[in-house]
């Protein structure tokens, strides 16, 4: 997949990025622990390096993350920090374990517009939900993929043009669907 060099566009419009993703395969072995406290299952940690791996050759490495205060979006997270700029400033929140696709959206267009590149580490069903909910263009079996399931360890990579808080239906391109394992 190829990149623009610059987040400028020769037109004199913005592309800014979003990269969506949602934590990995999570454990539910231990019924003492709260669900916001589980970890990482096994498969899940072993499936972080293709996850980081895939951002790192797809994607610029984000310059803000947004990610849920749970211990699985954080271990997550860890996992792929490599695929994000060391400069990057790094969010953690609790009110992102709880938020629907309209809570994150209206997180979304709070980010300043200096950032061109962001990601946003969180759960199902509003991971889902905002990425089928901003894309307006892009491939349409890709489309159709995203609609139909986005498994822990996936990641959305979208594009638009215009501010942050322009976000809005329809407004983004599908640029990339990264999943643990393929369809069938």
């Amino acid at each position: 997949m190829a990149h623009p060099a610059s987040a400028v566009r020769d037109d004199g419009g913005v592309s800014r990025h979003l990269v969506l993703v949602r934590h990995a395969k999570s454990a539910w072995d231990d019924p003492s622990l709260s669900d916001h406290d589980r970890p990482l299952a096994p498969r899940g940690t072993k499936a972080l390096p293709r996850l980081r791996d895939h951002l790192a050759r797809a994607t610029r490495p984000a310059e803000l993350v947004l990610c849920s205060s749970s211990r699985r979006t954080v271990d997550t997270f860890d996992g792929i920090r490599s695929a994000v700029s060391p400069r990057a400033r790094v969010e953690m929140d609790r009110a992102i374990y709880d938020a629907d696709a309209d809570t994150l959206l209206a997180q979304l267009h709070h980010v300043d517009d200096d950032i061109a590149w962001a990601m946003l580490i969180g759960h199902n069903p509003a991971i889902q939900q905002l990425a089928v909910f901003l894309v307006g263009a892009g491939d349409t079996d890709t489309r159709a993929q995203l609609c139909a399931k986005l498994p822990t360890g996936s990641a959305v990579s979208l594009s638009f043009d215009g501010g942050w808080g322009g976000l809005g239906a329809g407004t983004a391109r599908l640029d990339d669907l990264f999943m643990p394992r393929p369809p069938r």
